[in-house]
């Protein structure tokens, strides 16, 4: 899923993921992601920070608490890149914390080394 508010960017990622054989599904305000992610949680969360009707980082803190949808990895895509700003994305549960703008190939790395930690987590292979 990837919670994006500008649509352009939203989409520029959805295309790409698709692209590489991911099913993606793109909301654009936290509130609406949250409820989605609560009636079926996604694979991975690519989350942008600011948000309407509930920021990224509520949104994030939400997930974490509520012990059924936890386990959901969650990719921080922000234009905010001050330290102070990585540490609070990572300290709220974030897997990964990526500064925009980025390269698209560094996300797609990204998000398969999130799915390859999930994966050894999980006892696969």
């Amino acid at each position: 899923m990837v919670v994006e508010d500008e649509k352009d960017m939203a989409e520029l990622i959805a295309m790409r993921l698709k692209r590489e054989h991911y099913e993606v599904e793109v909301v654009h305000d936290g509130l609406t992601a949250l409820n989605r992610i609560r009636a079926d949680a996604p694979d991975l969360l690519l989350l942008d920070l600011m948000l309407p009707r509930l920021s990224g980082t509520e949104l994030a803190a939400e997930l974490r608490r509520d012990e059924r949808i936890a386990h959901v990895p969650i990719i921080m895509l922000t234009a905010r890149g001050e330290t102070t700003d990585e540490v609070l994305g990572l300290g709220l549960g974030a897997d990964d914390y990526i500064t925009k703008p980025f390269s698209m190939s560094v996300l797609l790395a990204r998000i398969a080394a999130v799915f390859r930690r999930a994966d050894r987590a999980e006892g696969g292979d």
